[in-house]
């Protein structure tokens, strides 16, 4: 599949979505990423949901009229959030058998959170790409774990279908997409068997569900490939929260097509800029097997305080198109918020460059 048609516009494949997620690209504006020539943005449902709330911002236009940003939004489902702060304390919450229980703060009233709450939320949002709710696991726990997670996944999957299906009946012009996530942890056979059961439901597109870094945080290509295996090759196939550019590459290798992670603009944060190595801005340069097509450029090293050269002579991006390596790393050193949002929109521009490489554009 080459491309993704939403409502908000269409989509070439392979593409990469950075996280706004709270409705914002963190240092920096949409109009950035527009510059950056970034497609679309991934949003979180759940932090949303608390901050400002689904209700208001359907009153306010959703979030596309809220944000500014008129370009495909995919909204996450809220499921890995709160996995994660109940696996982190059980506290604060419960899986339920046909719902999430979760209190985060003692005498706060209670969240119930279902498959339906889950849909309607994105359509509050006036999403173009949703996910349907699942339940996550590590890939070390037990294969009972995984397998309720499977169960679940498949049931709650459906009944997100079954919402969806309600509320996009009757919709006037294009109808937004719904994607699943496939499970199973480390066991190939129950990602298979959870990648069959959701393709007989039906869906737009399929997610890689879980958490695919071991316990010292490298990745794990098998249950990547296992994920990706068990997906329709002939719909879009995301691998989220991924990834660093080298795990983009790969993932491309074994079938993936959307990718969103926080990375370019938490290491712009960190004063740590992307740039192709000498030669390896082509399509053959960042398909290297070793993955080393690029390098970083660390903005407070004293060797750039009189470089008057660009960070990328290549990057066609704001900051390589108007300002030194030594203007920035003066900006860095003085603590200028200019230095945050000209350092994120270089990323971007990295990470979008890198997709249409991959692209062969």
């Amino acid at each position: 599949m080459t491309q993704l048609s939403t409502p908000h516009g269409v989509v070439r494949l392979p593409a990469f979505f950075p996280d706004a997620t709270y409705g914002a690209l963190r240092a920096t504006g949409f109009e950035d990423a527009e510059d950056a020539r970034i497609p679309g943005c991934v949003m979180n449902s759940y932090h949303l949901y608390n901050r400002p709330g689904a209700r208001l911002i359907k009153a306010l236009g959703g979030l596309h009229a809220f944000t500014g940003w008129n370009h495909p939004i995919l909204t996450d489902s809220g499921g890995f959030q709160l996995y994660s702060l109940i696996h982190e304390n059980a506290e604060y919450g419960e899986i339920r058998d046909n719902e999430i229980i979760f209190r985060p703060d003692r005498g706060a009233e209670k969240m119930t959170f279902t498959p339906e709450k889950c849909i309607q939320a994105q359509f509050q949002y006036g999403s173009d790409i949703m996910m349907a709710l699942d339940v996550c696991t590590s890939p070390d726990d037990p294969d009972d774990v995984q397998r309720r997670s499977v169960e679940l996944t498949v049931k709650w999957g459906a009944r997100c279908r079954a919402e969806f299906d309600k509320l996009v009946k009757g919709r006037k012009g294009p109808r937004p997409l719904l994607f699943g996530i496939v499970q199973g942890g480390g066991n190939r056979a129950l990602r298979l068997e959870c990648g069959a059961r959701l393709r007989e439901i039906g869906f737009d597109g399929f997610g890689f569900g879980g958490w695919p870094l071991d316990a010292e945080g490298k990745l794990r290509p098998d249950i990547l490939q296992d994920a990706a295996d068990a997906m329709d090759p002939n719909l879009p196939r995301y691998a989220m929260g991924l990834g660093r550019p080298e795990e983009i590459v790969q993932c491309v290798n074994m079938g993936y097509t959307l990718f969103d992670c926080v990375i370019p603009t938490r290491e712009a944060r960190h004063q740590r800029l992307y740039c192709f190595k000498k030669g390896m801005a082509t399509p053959e340069g960042v398909r290297r097997p070793d993955g080393r097509f690029y390098s970083f450029v660390y903005m407070l090293d004293e060797q750039h305080v009189r470089d008057r050269g660009p960070i990328d002579p290549e990057c066609d991006c704001i900051l390589c198109r108007r300002y030194s390596r030594a203007y920035l790393h003066h900006l860095f050193k003085v603590g200028d918020s200019q230095a945050y949002r000209l350092a994120t929109a270089h990323n971007l521009r990295f990470y979008a460059r890198l997709m249409e490489l991959i692209r062969h554009e």
